[in-house]
């Protein structure tokens, strides 16, 4: 058995023996420098120090002060926001002059019979007609048969003597001529309609009676609307 010997062995060998006992207490000393010295690791910015509050538990403080202005100011804001909704509803809602012209009270005993009056309600022209008594015996023996929109006199006048009607042609919406026509009730100049005293559609391209508006008849006053 041969064995050879290598030189370069042996030098390695005592490189570590040279070298591995200083490299070691290098190392330890640096760990003892680094323990004994006090590093701070976090932000080097140092402006958030100068600013911060330092309170202690049971100090007085700004928070009650801070609650109560938010709470009143919510206040605030909750009020006028229900005054603004409340002019708001009350801009929407008629005015008292659109009220007062919602209805019309007129005096109906100074028109004799067998005449027409021409009043004025929301804008339109009214006609109230105060008939004779040979003229509602006519209008309540038409029949319905004869009639291009069929109704009754007794449904177009509460009052018999009384008719009330709004004076506007339903063909086109011009205003007929009172006590003309074929039936001596209303004509219409713009296309030939032919109204009787009952406000009805006898005669020309109106398709429709005359429209009665809502009223009450009280005595000598009617009240329209």
């Amino acid at each position: 058995l041969k064995i050879h010997w290598n030189p370069f062995f042996k030098m390695q060998r005592l490189s570590t023996r040279l070298f591995k006992g200083p490299v070691l207490a290098k190392g330890a000393a640096q760990a003892r420098l680094f323990s004994s010295q006090n590093i701070d690791y976090g932000s080097t910015d140092g402006t958030f120090e100068k600013d911060r509050i330092v309170k202690k538990a049971g100090e007085r403080n700004q928070r009650d002060f801070t609650y109560f202005m938010l709470g009143g100011s919510r206040i605030v804001y909750a009020s006028a926001a229900r005054l603004a909704v409340i002019k708001l509803v009350g801009s929407m809602s008629a005015s008292a002059d659109v009220l007062a012209l919602a209805s019309a009270e007129f005096d109906v005993g100074a028109i004799a019979e067998g005449t027409t009056l021409t009043v004025k309600w929301r804008g339109k022209p009214v006609f109230i007609r105060h008939r004779t008594e040979a003229e509602v015996a006519k209008e309540a023996a038409v029949s319905l048969s004869d009639l291009k929109d069929p109704e009754t006199d007794a449904d177009r006048a509460s009052e018999p003597k009384w008719l009330v009607v709004l004076g506007i042609c339903t063909h086109l919406g011009c205003v007929p001529i009172s006590g003309a026509g074929e039936y001596n009730g209303w004509f219409c100049p713009c296309h030939g309609s032919h109204y009787d005293v009952s406000g009805r559609i006898r005669k020309g391209p109106a398709p429709l009676n005359l429209e009665i508006p809502p009223y009450q008849l009280n005595g000598d006053k009617l009240v329209i609307g």
